[in-house]
């Protein structure tokens, strides 16, 4: 692997690379469980003619064009922008004009290999631990009293797409009265609650659910964690994360409804790497961009070779069925539609408008986000693009 440096300005031409291409070109060398052979192969087919489509044709001049199939698997990035869109409208409905506050709560990296042999469970614990510790605070009557409504979001990555476990999670500013009876507001306008205090109480509930799963059995300790199979290095390990000061970061209020949703709508279905930054592949060799946090957010890049940026990608691989976005509080599904009814209520704000009958096609979606009519013909700028037969997947 090279080491990082600042990145060049450069206006040649260059030709645009997607993880699409890299995985089509090293992927078939790499070797990893079925899961992951599952992903490798939707992002090679995504949109060739291995998952078919249909032939279009202009109705003006006459040009004809394939248009190939999706693979809609959700680490795709070619795939979540049409989903993403999807769940920003849905998102809509759910807010509230209040202010809305933006927490981070970071895993230590001693877990990382634990969280790689065990991902289902322990992304399972740290969702757990951060409502518990959300719910905790909010119901104490010293900081809130209420019901909060949390959306939490589950990131894995680092720019550099390295192990980086952490729970974005937006928060509403305020709740609902533990008797239902009054809308309480958040006493901080800075911070919603503690962050130290908040911290702590996090490092606990999450070590309290991971020491009661590796008692009844339900953690593998093996590959990257072999060496937690050993009594004294799990104590070692416990003893370690206990010490160690864990990370709540709160980040500045937003400014409103509505950068609440757009942040949203960036977060929820970003993957460990878009096709933007990819910069270019060759000799081998993976270059992309990446912003630095620790230098203050300067752009730079780095060179991986191939099958280590496949590798590091592969990591960020969700288990298949795991929800990356959990709603809890006011927003949990069981008891939204009433709660967030009764807040309205007390808030004084009307109801949200209803959804439109028909949800819009792919076309409209896209013609919305980019401003691009993918129905008109890109070589005489005029007739629509009108489906002629439809093509099968090529298995050969």
């Amino acid at each position: 692997m090279g080491a990082p440096s600042l990145r060049t300005a450069s206006a040649q031409h260059r030709e645009r690379w997607e993880v699409g291409d890299i995985v089509r070109r090293y992927g078939p060398a790499v070797r990893c469980g079925v899961e992951h052979q599952r992903v490798l192969r939707d992002l090679a087919q995504c949109r060739t003619a291995a998952l078919g489509g249909h032939l279009e044709q202009c109705a003006s001049c006459g040009t004809t064009r394939p248009v190939y199939a999706s693979c809609r698997n959700r680490h795709c990035p070619k795939c979540e922008s049409l989903a993403q869109a999807a769940w920003r409208d849905a998102q809509q409905a759910l807010l509230l004009p209040i202010p809305y506050f933006h927490l981070v709560f970071t895993v230590p990296h001693a877990l990382n290999g634990l969280i790689r042999t065990n991902p289902r469970r322990c992304y399972a614990i740290l969702f757990q631990a951060v409502a518990a510790t959300l719910k905790t605070f909010a119901h104490d009557p010293r900081h809130l009293g209420a019901e909060l409504g949390v959306t939490a979001v589950l990131h894995t990555w680092s720019q550099t797409l390295v192990d980086h476990v952490h729970l974005h999670c937006i928060v509403t500013g305020g709740g609902l009265g533990l008797d239902g009876t009054g809308w309480r507001r958040s006493k901080g306008r800075r911070y919603l609650f503690p962050v130290a205090a908040m911290a702590a109480l996090f490092r606990g509930k999450f070590l309290a659910r991971l020491v009661a799963a590796h008692r009844r059995g339900a953690l593998v300790c093996t590959g990257p964690s072999a060496a937690l199979a050993e009594p004294l290095a799990w104590q070692q390990l416990l003893t370690q994360l206990r010490a160690k000061a864990w990370y709540v970061y709160a980040k500045a209020p937003f400014a409103g409804p509505q950068q609440v949703l757009n942040y949203l709508a960036r977060y929820t279905h970003r993957i460990a790497i878009s096709n933007e930054r990819i910069l270019d592949v060759a000799n081998d060799q993976v270059r992309f961009r990446y912003k630095d946090y620790a230098a203050g957010s300067v752009i730079k890049e780095m060179r991986l070779d191939a099958p280590e940026f496949l590798r590091r990608f592969l990591l960020h691989v969700v288990p298949r069925g795991f929800m990356r976005v959990h709603h809890y509080g006011l927003l949990a599904n069981r008891h939204r539609a009433v709660r967030l009814a009764r807040c309205r209520a007390l808030l004084n704000v009307p109801a949200p408008p209803a959804k439109p009958a028909v949800a819009p096609s792919p076309a409209e979606r896209i013609l919305q986000l980019t401003g691009v009519d993918i129905l008109r013909c890109p070589v005489c700028g005029e007739g629509p693009m009108r489906r002629t037969e439809r093509l099968a997947p090529d298995t050969s």
